[in-house]
């Protein structure tokens, strides 16, 4: 299992940055996890739109699904259009994104498959099992298996009790790490920090942890060190260009 981190910015791109994307390769099928803002272009440096698989989304904020209807065009308005993509998302979450161009203008280039929270179903090679965690809209923490290895990914989540099981031992836990230390009250229940990530790291034993979704302003090294303090693990923010292959 290899991943690629597209991008890893939390509400807006950064300049030259994208927001949530992570193509995510096993035995040669390509499955992209939330295509979020300015992550196309990104994608594109590794394979054409065409090339790709499958599509999986957690929620649909457009920091995590904006940047499916670019791709859906890149595959559909070509003189040999590419088959339709399968996109599993929640029930509802891809409706602003496919509302973006006239009805029925993508409809051939995309194949919905939605899932509610709490199901388990495959994508190619990979068993994907799914938990609601807490966020503003229904989200879905990820955990992918495949060739005896585990990727587990929150999502945008505030604090639950499905963390724990979601990431227990995972190879890889991609953790929404907002803020450093503490997320602002009117956000709590909805988002993270890497200090939390890194004690959800902790309690589960997993083998490496990822800080993503940093929000303008969250300085790396700090999301670093407030994960450190209770996870002595690999830990990476999640930056554009980062490559972890799985062994």
């Amino acid at each position: 299992m290899r991943i690629t981190i597209l991008g890893g910015c939390g509400a807006w791109p950064r300049a030259g940055g994208a927001c949530s994307g992570y193509l995510v390769e096993h035995e040669g099928f390509r499955l992209l996890i939330d295509p979020g803002y300015a992550t196309l272009p990104v994608l594109l440096r590794y394979l054409p739109a065409e090339r790709l698989d499958a599509v999986l989304v957690s929620h649909g904020h457009p920091d995590h699904c904006a940047d499916l209807n670019p791709l859906l065009r890149a595959r559909a308005l070509r003189d040999d259009p590419a088959p339709p993509l399968p996109v599993h998302a929640p029930p509802g979450a891809l409706d602003a994104v496919l509302a973006l161009d006239r009805p029925g203008m993508l409809d051939a280039a995309c194949a919905r498959r939605d899932f509610t929270p709490g199901e388990t179903f495959e994508a190619g090679p990979f068993r994907v099992d799914t938990r609601l965690l807490p966020h503003w809209v229904p989200n879905a923490g990820l955990r992918l298996a495949a060739g005896g290895r585990v990727l587990a990914y929150t999502g945008d989540t505030g604090p639950s009790p499905e963390l724990e099981p979601l990431a227990q031992d995972a190879d890889v836990f991609l953790a929404e790490a907002s803020h450093p230390e503490v997320v602002p009250a009117d956000s709590a229940a909805f988002l993270s920090s890497a200090a939390q990530a890194g004690r959800t790291a902790a309690q589960a034993g997993v083998r490496r942890l990822l800080l993503t979704h940093l929000m303008p302003g969250t300085r790396p090294g700090d999301a670093l060190r407030a994960a450190r303090r209770a996870y002595p693990g690999d830990t990476r923010v999640a930056a554009g260009g980062l490559v972890v292959d799985v062994d």
